[in-house]
């Protein structure tokens, strides 16, 4: 069982961006920033539902399909299951629709109280409100011996990191700058330390940075 991290970030080292608005609450940077990993076979498959063999190969997808690999349980921020968006809406239910990717148990980290919602595939979102080692031992149990990623956003996967959680961090730099956002590397300082670090470059351009316990 290994804690594991997987996050796209700009160059300078954002993982979200700030130009949301009501009709594109991702912003019209989020294509920018996500583009390599969307156009890729797996992501096509598991996340759109095509599996006509369609999407790109090689070693962009190579991760994105280790993305998937061995995963028992995740764990998540409210920002990330959308709870900034929609906070007074009883009836939101992620932006997955009705049958998430993640398959798994997932965690979500928030201090409103709702109940669990259980979707098609084998999602189920668990709220609670918990410090990261009290929500990583309630996943690392329902795991049942594979692996607990931390989904995100960076200021959740920044609070297991601090705390010495983190088995694997890969981080997909894509050479884009935002100049704004939430980094992902703030407060770090020396977080290399105790990991073996690895970088791999795809001919999309993304830069795969591994930081392997």
């Amino acid at each position: 069982m290994a804690v594991r991290v997987d996050l796209m970030i700009s160059l300078d080292g954002f993982a979200t961006t700030t130009d949301q608005t009501p009709e594109v609450p991702f912003g019209e940077d989020w294509p920018r920033l996500v583009g390599a990993y969307a156009a890729t076979r797996t992501f096509r498959e598991r996340v759109l539902g095509d599996t006509s063999g369609a999407g790109t190969t090689g070693l962009d997808d190579d991760y994105a399909r280790e993305y998937f690999e061995n995963i028992g349980a995740e764990i998540m921020g409210a920002g990330m299951f959308g709870l900034h968006n929609f906070p007074d809406d009883p009836n939101w239910r992620g932006w997955w629709g009705e049958e998430p990717p993640f398959r798994v148990p997932v965690f979500v980290l928030t201090h409103t109280s709702r109940p669990s919602i259980e979707m098609a595939g084998g999602t189920t979102f668990h709220f609670l409100s918990a410090a990261p080692a009290g929500v990583l031992e309630q996943a690392v149990a329902t795991a049942g011996g594979r692996d607990v990623r931390i989904g995100g956003g960076p200021t959740v996967v920044r609070d297991f990191l601090r705390a010495g959680l983190v088995d694997r961090l890969h981080v997909a730099i894509t050479p884009i700058l935002l100049g704004r956002g939430i980094r992902l590397w703030d407060d770090l300082r020396g977080l290399e330390s105790g990991y073996t670090v690895k970088s791999e470059t795809a001919p999309s351009g993304i830069i795969h940075l591994t930081f392997q316990r």
